[in-house]
């Protein structure tokens, strides 16, 4: 679902800005004297965009104002939902632990991200690394970024996160399971001379 508002927002932002910039380039260029085609709305410098007549074409049809209504409503709709898509909170808050006496207890999420991150930062060849925790409060799953240094085999840096830094995560948590997706990013460095 993420992939796909990331998908969708991407494509909307993409149209919203060349629309926008082909509108707002036309009258500019129309303003500053470039010929207009026969088309166009705007014909000249001096000229209105809509002018009475387009205005007031439709007003007395009567499907007109509930095609209006219904237009606008729909794009408030759209709106709203691609705003509440990019504004919503993607980060899990907290983890629901099991204790084992039939209670329950509630890890807060960002302590368990930054532990997760501390530990993974001693791997061997590990420059830095992010957490973020996703998924739902029973069942929560973790994002993990690392920036490895020059000289690190990712294989490696790989298994040890896993075997270390994953492993006591789901085993202080006391869950199951702790799906990851690790993304794997080499530091940047100068080429080096060789004599």
């Amino acid at each position: 679902m993420r992939a796909v508002l990331r998908t969708v927002d991407r494509v909307l932002l993409g149209l919203v800005g060349l629309i926008l910039l082909a509108l707002g380039g036309s009258v500019l260029a129309i303003g500053f004297g470039a010929p207009a085609p026969s088309w166009w709305l705007h014909q000249g410098p001096h000229d209105v965009l809509l002018g009475e007549a387009e205005r007031t074409r439709w007003r007395d049809a009567g499907w007109w104002w509930p095609v209006v209504i219904a237009a606008l409503a729909v794009l408030l709709l759209l709106a709203l939902w691609w705003l509440v898509a990019v504004v919503r909170r993607r980060r899990l808050a907290e983890v629901l632990v099991d204790t084992g006496d039939g209670e329950g207890a509630v890890l807060r999420g960002r302590a368990l991200e930054a532990a997760l991150a501390q530990e993974a930062d001693r791997v061997d060849g590990v420059e830095r690394a992010k957490v973020r925790l996703t998924g739902r409060r029973t069942a929560p799953a973790t994002r993990i970024r690392l920036l490895l240094a020059p000289h690190v085999d990712p294989g490696t840096a790989l298994h040890d996160l896993t075997s270390r830094a994953l492993t006591h995560a789901r085993a202080s948590a006391n869950l199951d399971d702790l799906p990851a997706e690790v993304h794997l990013r080499g530091v940047k460095h100068g080429a080096e001379r060789v004599n």
